[in-house]
């Protein structure tokens, strides 16, 4: 399409960055604080933006502002057109992770934490000491919310969904494995099916529901387990297992991590269960940004190494 440049002229590009600044506040003192402006200069360039989309754009809402059809719909394009005109404009032609200085939020489980977390703090420390990272508990669905008000770099985990200005990205696959106190219990791997169901469970659930993938596959065969604990925690599931004659079923990663440290025996799953998929995901605005490039391929190669050494 011809750039029309006398019509794109009489636009005041400056609006996106105040449109892009509400649509991840919601609120128009937040949105005016995060550009360095006054409360009332924030509130006149709402009233160009209503004018120039002939859309109320953000309506009062009990929560705060409600963003109407029309605003959630640009606010992809927004966010991807600013990136674009920030990479244009510096004057940095090249990204030396040895020189760069930046501040990485990442939301992660701690079961992820724990496994990439050491590896990526030593290799950051060696190869580009300027970066730090600020880690969050966050969950798979407040994660979509976080990247979009960009107030989360990257996520990690388990996603099944997202948009199309969301990018995903395989970091490793992992199967379910079966943690035990092996003198408690009085078992070896592998256990079977019956002793898997004659001792109780730990479970750990994110979404704080006693319910898991363990008891789907479960149910698909008649059968149901009994819970001992369900917590949102992974790193406490260990010293559960270690002091009380019950069983946990986690990823192998983890597991085979928890057992050498703590003493635990692990069993293969003696129930058939979907393997895992751990992915990165981030928004599509920050694609071509080469810290955030850099840190994805550096996430990528780190994990591949202890797929490697696993």
């Amino acid at each position: 399409m011809t750039i029309d440049h006398v019509d794109l002229s009489r636009i005041d590009l400056n609006l996106l960055v105040a449109l892009d600044a509400l649509l991840a506040e919601r609120n128009v003192t937040r949105a005016a604080a995060r550009i360095g402006i006054g409360q009332s200069a924030m509130s006149s360039s709402l009233a160009r933006l209503r004018t120039t989309f002939g859309d109320e754009l953000l309506t009062r809402a009990p929560e705060g502002m409600r963003a109407t059809p029309r605003a959630l719909a640009l606010a992809a394009p927004v966010r991807t057109l600013l990136r674009q005109i920030q990479s244009l404009v510096r004057r940095d032609e090249a990204f030396d992770p040895r020189s760069v200085t930046r501040t990485f939020t990442i939301g992660l489980p701690d079961s992820t934490e724990v496994l990439l977390g050491p590896r990526l703090l030593a290799y950051l420390r060696e190869h580009a000491p300027g970066i730090s990272l600020l880690l969050r508990s966050i969950d798979r669905i407040r994660i979509l919310q976080e990247l979009d008000a960009d107030r989360v770099d990257l996520g990690i985990g388990t996603f099944s969904h997202g948009q199309t200005h969301h990018k995903q990205r395989l970091l490793y696959r992992d199967r379910y494995v079966c943690l035990f106190n092996a003198e408690l219990v009085g078992l070896e791997p592998p256990i079977s099916l019956d002793d898997y169901l004659r001792f109780p469970h730990v479970l750990t659930s994110l979404k704080e529901t006693a319910h898991g993938v363990v008891d789907d596959a479960l149910a698909l065969l008649g059968l149901r387990r009994d819970l001992a604990v369900t917590t949102p925690r992974f790193l406490a599931v260990p010293f559960l297992v270690r002091s009380a004659p019950v069983l946990t079923t986690m990823q192998e990663r983890l597991a085979t991590l928890f057992a050498g440290t703590l003493g635990l025996a692990v069993s293969p799953a003696p129930v058939a269960l979907d393997e895992v998929a751990i992915s990165m995901l981030w928004h599509a605005s920050y694609d071509n940004d080469p810290a955030h490039r850099w840190l994805r391929q550096t996430l990528l190669a780190l994990a591949d190494d202890a797929a490697q050494v696993g």
